[in-house]
């Protein structure tokens, strides 16, 4: 195996792919700029074909969830990466799926949830779980909105949707609430 390129946020990350057209895409969830879940989408739009497994140290079901649903071939955590980063890569490489156990779990629990949504986290978009990560880390609608290149209204619109679904009053609520559920960390 040899590495190809590596980039410091999502935006190069699609443009280093681009150029360089690996085997396999090693992609992390959270990013400067675009998320590893909007690089997964844009990456199966431009390049359909390419394998992709997520690295990271996201474990909460929501993540895993949604990098799967995204495009995603693989998910693993930096924490027993060491162990079956390789293996992973291989996996992926040869058009075979890869959960770690405790990502599986996470399948397993919302497939046995069904439509049945338990948490409030499942009633959320991609969209809007990223515009309330970025707001819980203190961005502004200005930056959020350059970052995924969206208006500031449209911005301003997930954040109302956000303090509606979630049952909410204002930022500060919203950014507990991702602390909660580790959106982001303390």
């Amino acid at each position: 195996m040899e590495v190809v390129a590596e980039a410091s946020d999502g935006n190069e990350a699609i443009q280093q792919i681009r150029k360089t057209t690996p085997d396999v895409a090693v992609i992390d969830i959270s990013m400067p700029g675009l998320d590893g879940l909007e690089v997964i989408r844009q990456l199966q739009t431009l390049l359909p074909d390419l394998p992709i497994l997520v690295l990271t140290m996201h474990e909460e079901e929501q993540y895993v969830v949604r990098a799967i649903e995204a495009g995603a071939m693989g998910y693993i955590t930096k924490r027993s990466a060491p162990d079956q980063l390789v293996k992973a890569i291989q996996k992926v490489r040869a058009g075979n799926r890869f959960l770690t156990p405790a990502a599986a779990e996470s399948l397993a629990l919302r497939m046995a949830r069904g439509s049945e949504s338990q948490s409030p986290m499942d009633t959320l978009s991609t969209r809007e779980l990223q515009v309330l990560r970025r707001l819980a880390l203190g961005q502004t609608n200005r930056e959020i909105a350059d970052s995924y290149h969206i208006s500031v209204k449209t911005v301003d619109t997930y954040r109302l949707r956000l303090l509606k679904k979630l049952h909410l009053r204002n930022n500060a609520e919203l950014s507990r609430f991702a602390i909660q559920n580790k959106l982001i960390d303390p």
